[in-house]
């Protein structure tokens, strides 16, 4: 009899469904509030007396923090769940905004962007958390929808903290309203039907796996009865202290964990997680991360000047054309679903067209010989950077296992930190010898990304037939 009713139970969409929207608003307002802070940092830090190279200096601090904690915090919300440590990133990065909106000497700047460095990681965990709720199929079109969302915030965010600046103590102004919104999305975090979510998913499972499902429901009994020694409070989180010493390439789990373990216990679980993920064979894929991280800033970094320099436009008309150009990628968000199902879901062919028409992208703009070749190449090169970064996180969260989402990402976003870092240094370099330097070098780069996944990509489907026999 209980076989049979296991098998029955349906999955509950409404909650996930639900959980999925508040999401996406979680995303939109976390960027709208960064993007009113980040054009007005550096004015910022001029008007405090630093120098053009303290000024300099400070504003690497935050990339530096953010290329060492990325995968620390992302592989710690697979320890502590993704509810604990979306609230703490989302508090402790409110808390840095306030430090900011009282920083009246550099000092207190410097401190201020020590907090946010180190925990301004929630749309990395927004994104664990969205890999959790969905199947493999509906992944890449969820995870367009929220970077379309959280693009959308971005652009709209640098037109109020514009608007706040004009007035008295405008920066000030926008770091406390940027706060305020940290603020509120931990409200929203908190309030999510987290123990719903995880009643539906536990249903769904049964469904799927009755005589497993029973057996968790017993289990789930035996701690709600208190028969187990090990009653913790309910989170999502992606792994089991079993499994993570096992294998860590399994489907994710709801089980019950405590933000309050010992902390030795966190620091190990996030060390050997880390261990795996750099000891992996994934190491083709955060390198053609890498190179296309540095092609694409190598294509936005000089891209004012060069359209001064080589079609007299002005800065003005220039802001135009980004302006379009980053509302694109931003609507892009919604055709990775539509192109993802036209591929039926091979992200690896996906990713070698979408990286070789970036790369055709980025040569034909280094060799427009009007401003009307650049918009066309602007208009594409918007949505094949879009549908590849979304369909490079799919892969690897399909090769190293959603088990370890939190770890994944989090080393994603630090690869792609370092690519911040080698962006600026090898643009400054190329445009000793031209305006057109910095793409043309990009088309090199991207070139080589491009022949690394027509080595890598045939052993990829090798292994995954290997699998499936």
């Amino acid at each position: 009899m209980s076989h049979q009713r296991c098998s029955t139970l349906p999955l509950k969409l409404g909650t996930r469904k639900g959980i999925i929207r508040c999401i996406y608003v979680v995303g939109f307002m976390d960027l709208f509030g960064v993007s009113m802070i980040i054009p007005l940092l550096s004015h910022h830090v001029k008007a405090l007396g630093a120098s053009p190279t303290v000024a300099g200096i400070v504003g690497s601090t935050y990339g530096i923090l953010q290329l060492f904690s990325s995968t620390v915090v992302g592989s710690w919300s697979d320890v502590v769940g993704r509810r604990y440590s979306l609230l703490t990133c989302l508090l402790l990065s409110a808390l840095g905004y306030s430090l900011l909106g009282t920083s009246t000497s550099i000092t207190l700047f410097v401190l201020a962007r020590v907090p946010v460095g180190l925990f301004k990681h929630s749309l990395s965990i927004c994104r664990a958390l969205l890999s959790d709720l969905v199947s493999e199929p509906e992944r890449p079109l969820v995870m367009g929808h929220f970077n379309a969302a959280s693009s959308v915030g971005f652009i709209l965010g640098p037109v109020v903290g514009g608007y706040l600046t004009e007035h008295e103590g405008g920066f000030y102004t926008s770091s406390f309203a940027c706060a305020a919104i940290f603020i509120v999305n931990a409200g929203l975090v908190f309030m999510l039907p987290w123990s719903k979510t995880l009643a539906d998913l536990s249903e769904a499972n049964c469904s799927n796996n009755s005589s497993k499902c029973c057996h968790d429901q017993n289990y789930n009994k035996s701690v709600q009865n208190g028969s187990h020694t090990k009653s913790q409070p309910v989170v999502l989180t992606a792994d089991t202290e079993a499994s993570s010493r096992s294998s860590w390439k399994h489907h994710p789990r709801w089980r019950r964990v405590s933000l309050l373990q010992p902390a030795w216990r966190q620091l190990s679980s996030v060390s050997s997680r880390i261990h795996m993920v750099a000891f992996s064979d994934m190491w083709d894929l955060f390198l053609v991360r890498l190179l296309m991280a540095v092609a694409i800033m190598l294509y936005y970094s000089n891209f004012s000047l060069a359209m001064e320099e080589r079609f007299s436009l002005k800065p003005k008309v220039t802001g135009y054309l980004i302006s379009y150009s980053s509302t694109l990628g931003a609507l892009s968000g919604f055709l990775v679903g539509p192109v993802t199902q036209l591929y039926r879901s091979n992200m690896p062919a996906l990713l070698l067209h979408s990286t070789v028409l970036t790369c055709l992208l980025i040569f034909l703009y280094s060799t427009a010989p009007s401003v009307w070749q650049v918009v066309l190449t602007s208009t594409f090169f918007a949505i094949s950077t879009t549908i590849g970064r979304t369909c490079i996180t799919d892969l690897e969260l399909q090769r190293g296992g959603v088990q370890a989402s939190g770890t994944l990402i989090g080393a994603g976003q630090s690869v792609t930190a370092v690519g911040r870092v080698l962006a600026p240094l090898l643009s400054g370099l190329a445009q000793e010898f031209s305006p057109c330097g910095p793409p043309s070098l990009g088309v090199v780069l991207a070139l080589a990304a491009v022949g690394l996944l027509l080595i890598r990509i045939p052993k990829w489907d090798q292994r995954l037939t290997k699998k499936n026999l």
